[in-house]
């Protein structure tokens, strides 16, 4: 179950509430992302509650939102922005009273270099007054987090910050009211560091919250393709109902430039209706009777009614918002090392800051205690574990929800890491790099009879069949707009073909073995029907009384954007193969018109996913591209399983990507997509890193018996103000991709 959690502010926050969750009893395992603000649990129902999960979040500092029983995607979806929002105004009201009661401070603080300072601004009781309401009321969120993690014995960003400016606040309190104990420090007191460091972490987190409100766009574009409303048929009348109270069976009218509400049937009318919103294909697609019509897309031209059949959760648009919402709560396998980092990164800052604070007390310069506070406080303020929690989780989302607007649905993040790491992409045949029918290809005849006179005939005599090459010739013929003779005494011939009775005579329909029985002398047409055979096709003669007229190719084509599709991953660096149970001939012919050099055929559907293993114990990492449910134990065997959005539901179970249009181009689109993702994730993660390992020392003085260099904790504050806001605004640079494979 996926529940909100709020008030997480750096990866030490996800520990303790992980910790907080998997302490309940009959939870058997919690996990939770800093980026989305949501956990993932998985418990027993009969051993606790979300009762009871709510209360161990709430010990820990934090708030467990539970969900309304009837709420649906769209419902939770609203609420995370709303709670987004209310969080990002409170933010921006603090900072504004900060900055406003801040500035002063500031200038009273620099008043020993700029002479100009107002002799008021340099008044300790005046500091005292303007620092206190921003020490504990604009900062009163560290500090609430810095106890809760007293109670529980842990630590996080709050811990440092609360520590650092109450350190910096109370020394200069202690200043103000003792001046004669303090002679030494009475012109250098510290309101200014308490005041203005916390105005700008508070700064951070509103930008921060703003940035990661982006991240999670894609999500709310889905859930706002759903209308609220649908027009259903009920006793003879149209009524208005929520789309929440259509249920399986009803029959709903869809009107020119209305969405549909949940997916169905198409019973009465016609349609053009746009499905670019869930496929990424930009053409409309025109809807007839009995075509499937999908929640969420727009009705272009007419009016029409379907029968609905998936509601509520179980629409394609719905399924689509869970998967891409799980997907971003997941975690990749690259975010494990930041996770054990920020475990133990704030007590080691702790003891960084203490080491500091006692090195300069007893080595510093006078005052020695002045300066090691100084130090500690800059060491404490400096060091940011927020941008080690977001530099994985906030590309995840960004990559998954602009993948899921281009049609590519990826089940989680570890299925986007591992894609990159592919070096062999393996394709089945049949309606994967074909378009999965056979269709007339070719049409050869003896003079003087044409083209159409031969289909014409030989769609004639296979009107009453049932066979997939008999319905490829009719359908050709129909879409000719050729008249058919008329037939009769239809008989199939087993293994061979058809036999039929026209007016001119007898009309034979099949391979050579059937024109070998009947004695009939096909002549040349034997040597094109082989060319035809070599090819991959299923060469069809047709005789007439007695007579060969001709022949008919009938082949599963490729697909138009296969062989763009497989020279663009070989541009890629990776070896593409053909995986398929078809013969050899045919496999190989395919082969050569896709691009692809190496084909395993005649391979079982049971063997297919043998034949991945094998390839995996070469060395290879394989993604397996496939659509049939017997592709689907080979897809669960390959590191990346690759669905076809136009095949079967238990194909696109096994799967770990999907791909909705069923565009061979989008396997490209989701490859690139993958590199981009761990490109981005590295950076985070370097500059995350390197960001903490090079400015905490600095803040720690390091430099000083070099040459002179000290870090100001207001410049401390401000570099970790802006460390985790640069994070989130690098992973949004993903908004940017496309999704065009070239």
């Amino acid at each position: 179950m996926i529940l909100p959690v709020r008030g997480m502010h750096c990866a030490a926050c996800v520990g303790k509430v992980e910790r907080a969750l998997t302490g309940v009893a009959g939870v058997d395992e919690a996990s939770v992302n800093l980026a989305t603000e949501q956990a993932t649990v998985s418990f027993d129902p009969a051993q606790t509650s979300l009762d009871a999960l709510q209360k161990a979040v709430a010990a820990a500092g934090y708030e467990l939102v539970q969900p309304r029983a009837d709420a649906g995607p769209g419902d939770a979806v609203d609420a995370e922005r709303v709670a987004r929002e209310a969080d990002q105004r409170r933010q921006q009201v603090k900072f504004v009273v900060g900055a406003v009661l801040s500035a002063p401070v500031l200038l009273g603080g620099m008043s020993h270099v700029l002479p100009w300072v107002p002799a008021v601004l340099r008044n300790p009781w005046l500091l005292l007054s303007l620092t206190t309401p921003v020490q504990f009321w604009v900062g009163w969120q560290f500090h609430r987090g810095f106890l809760h993690d007293l109670r529980y014995r842990t630590a996080s960003m709050s811990t440092l910050v609360s520590i650092g400016t109450n350190a910096a606040y109370f020394f200069s309190v202690a200043v103000t009211l003792w001046p004669h104990v303090f002679p030494a420090h009475r012109a250098m007191m510290y309101y200014d560091v308490s005041a203005v460091v916390i105005t700008l972490v508070v700064l951070g987190r509103w930008l921060e919250a703003r940035a990661r409100g982006r991240t999670s766009e894609a999500i709310g574009r889905l859930v706002s393709l759903a209308p609220r409303t649908a027009r259903i048929l009920r006793d003879g009348a149209e009524v208005d109902v929520p789309a929440a109270e259509v249920r399986v069976g009803d029959f709903v009218r869809i009107r020119p430039g209305e969405r549909v509400p949940v997916d169905g049937v198409v019973t009465e009318g016609a349609s053009t209706i746009d499905e670019s919103m869930l496929t990424g294909e930009s053409l409309p697609v025109d809807k007839a009777l009995d075509a499937k019509v999908f929640a969420g897309t727009v009705n272009r031209t007419g009016s029409f009614i379907f029968r609905a059949a998936r509601v509520g959760s179980e629409t394609a648009l719905a399924r689509i918002v869970k998967l891409v919402t799980e997907a971003q709560g997941s975690r990749a396998p690259i975010q494990r090392l930041a996770d054990r980092v920020a475990a133990i990164f704030v007590p080691i800052v702790l003891g960084i800051a203490a080491l500091t604070f006692l090195a300069w007390w007893a080595f510093g310069p006078e005052p020695a205690a002045l300066f090691a506070l100084t130090n500690a406080v800059a060491v404490l303020v400096i060091a940011c574990p927020c941008a080690m929690g977001l530099a994985t989780p906030t590309a995840i989302m960004v990559a998954t929800g602009r993948g899921a607007e281009h049609g590519i649905l990826v089940r989680s993040a570890a299925a986007l890491e591992l894609l990159c790491r592919v070096d062999t992409v393996v394709f089945d045949k049949t309606g994967t790099l074909t378009v999965g029918r056979p269709v007339v290809t070719d049409a050869i005849t003896i003079p003087p009879l044409t083209e159409d006179d031969v289909l014409a005939l030989a769609a004639a005599a296979e009107q009453g069949s049932e066979h997939p090459l008999g319905e490829a010739i009719v359908a050709r013929a129909k879409e000719r707009g050729l008249a058919l003779p008329p037939i009769s005494e239809f008989t199939t011939v087993p293994g061979q073909g058809i036999d039929a009775m026209a007016t001119d005579g007898r009309v034979l329909l099949g391979n050579g073995t059937l024109m070998d029985a009947r004695g009939i002398d096909v002549g040349a047409l034997g040597d094109r029907a082989q060319a035809l055979a070599a090819e991959g096709k299923t060469a069809i003669y047709l005789a007439l009384g007695g007579r060969a007229l001709g022949v008919l190719a009938v082949a599963d084509v490729l697909k138009p954007e296969a062989a763009t599709a497989v020279a663009a991953l070989k541009r890629r660096g990776l070896e593409v193969l053909m995986l398929t149970g078809d013969t050899r001939r045919t496999a190989e012919a395919v082969a050569r018109q896709a691009g692809v050099d190496r084909v395993l055929a005649e391979v079982l559907p049971e063997d297919k996913a043998r034949e991945i293993a094998k390839l995996q114990a070469e060395g290879r990492r394989v993604a397996m591209v496939g659509d049939g449910i017997n592709d689907a134990p080979a897809l669960a065997q390959a590191d990346v399983g690759i669905a076809m959005g136009s095949g079967t539901d238990v194909a696109i179970e096994a799967a770990d990507v999907t791909l909705v249009r069923g565009d061979l181009r989008a396997v490209v689109a989701a490859l690139d997509l993958s590199r981009r993702t761990i490109s981005i994730i590295t950076q985070n993660l370097v500059w995350a890193f390197g960001y903490n390992v090079v400015l905490i020392p600095l803040a720690a003085g390091v430099l000083y018996p070099l040459w002179g260099v000290l870090l100001s904790p207001i410049w401390a504050g401000a570099a970790m103000a802006f460390s985790s806001v640069s994070v989130v605004t690098n992973s949004l640079r993903l908004k940017r991709w496309q999704g065009e494979a070239r």
